[in-house]
C-alpha cells in the first residue's frame, strides 16, 4: 500500500507509472534530504527540478542577495526580488512550485567551522557554487563522511558535471590545487551564456535523482563536459589518484581543519 497522499498520487502521476520509478521511488524522494550550496545560475535549475519532483527536505545555502544582473541566468529569481536575500527567493519559489517541500535556509558562506555539521544533515550534497575554495571545502567534507556530492560549473560557453558518490576518485583527483587567485575570470568579469546553467544544472538534478532512486548510472568517475557553441557533449575518464590528500592510500587530510581553504586549497603546515 503507498504512502502517499491522493494529492501526492496526482501532483507525481507521471513518476509514479514508471516502472523505474513508481509508488515506492516516490517516496524514497520525499522522504529525501539534499542540500544545494548556490542559489545562483546552476542552483536555480537544481532546485525547480527538486523540488518539482518532491524531494521532501531542500536545503538553500547562499549569502549572497538578489542584483539585476543575476536574472539573466538564475531563473528561480524576479524583478521584485531584487535586494532580498536569495534564500528567501529561492524558498518563496520552491514554496509556489510544490508546497509540500520543507526548505532549510542558510544565508551564510560555507566555511570550516560549519560544513561538517551542515552536510551531515542531508543524503546529498550539490555543488551549484561559484569559488574554487567553497568546491573543495565541499570536497572534502561530503569524503570524509561519505555524503555523494554532485558538482557543475560554467564558464562563458562551457560546462561541466560530475557526481562523487563517496571513496574515489574525488575533486582533488580531478583538481589537485586549485589554480592561482584571479588566473579564472568569474561570471561578473567572464560572463557567461544565460542559458548555460540550465543546462548544466539539469544535470547535476538528474544525478541526485538517480541517486535518491538508486537506478541508472551516475556519471562517478567520469567528467561530462559540454561545448555549447559548438553543442558537443564529452565524457571524460576520471582516474582516482592514489597521492590523493584526501581520498588516496595514504591521506593527509582527516578533517576538513587540515586544510587552509584560501587561493591553493593546500593542506595546511603542520608547523
Amino acid at each position: 500500500m503507498s504512502g502517499l497522499t491522493p494529492e501526492q498520487l496526482d501532483r507525481y502521476s507521471r513518476h509514479v507509472i514508471m516502472d523505474d520509478v513508481g509508488p515506492d521511488g516516490q517516496e524514497a524522494l520525499v522522504e529525501a534530504s539534499v542540500l544545494v550550496v548556490g542559489a545562483g545560475g546552476l542552483g536555480s535549475p537544481v532546485l525547480q527540478y527538486l523540488g518539482a519532483a518532491g524531494v521532501g527536505q531542500i536545503g538553500v545555502v547562499d549569502d549572497d542577495v538578489v542584483e539585476r544582473s543575476n536574472l539573466q541566468r538564475q531563473v528561480i529569481h524576479e524583478t521584485d526580488d531584487i535586494g532580498e536575500p536569495k534564500v528567501e527567493s529561492a524558498a518563496a519559489f520552491l514554496d509556489a512550485i510544490n508546497p509540500n517541500v520543507t526548505v532549510d535556509t542558510y544565508q551564510e558562506r560555507v566555511v570550516v567551522d560549519t560544513v561538517e555539521e551542515l552536510v551531515a544533515d542531508y543524503d546529498i550534497v550539490v555543488d551549484a557554487s561559484d569559488n574554487f575554495p567553497t568546491r573543495f571545502l565541499l570536497n572534502d567534507a561530503c569524503t570524509l563522511a561519505d555524503i555523494p556530492l554532485v558538482h557543475g560549473s560554467i564558464y562563458r560557453f562551457d560546462g561541466q558535471a560530475t557526481t562523487f558518490t563517496g571513496g574515489e576518485p574525488c575533486y582533488r583527483c580531478l583538481f589537485p590545487e586549485a589554480p592561482p587567485a584571479g588566473a579564472v575570470p568569474d561570471c561578473a568579469t567572464a560572463g557567461v551564456l544565460g542559458v548555460l546553467p540550465g543546462t548544466i544544472g539539469a544535470i547535476q538534478a538528474t544525478e541526485t535523482v538517480k541517486l535518491l532512486l538508486d537506478h541508472g548510472e551516475p556519471l562517478d568517475g567520469r567528467l561530462l563536459v559540454y561545448d555549447a557553441a559548438g553543442m558537443n557533449f564529452e565524457t571524460v575518464t576520471l582516474a582516482a589518484n592514489p597521492d590523493c590528500p584526501v581520498c588516496g592510500s595514504d591521506p593527509s587530510i582527516e578533517s576538513v581543519h587540515d586544510v587552509e581553504y584560501v587561493d591553493s586549497c593546500t593542506v595546511a603546515d603542520s608547523a
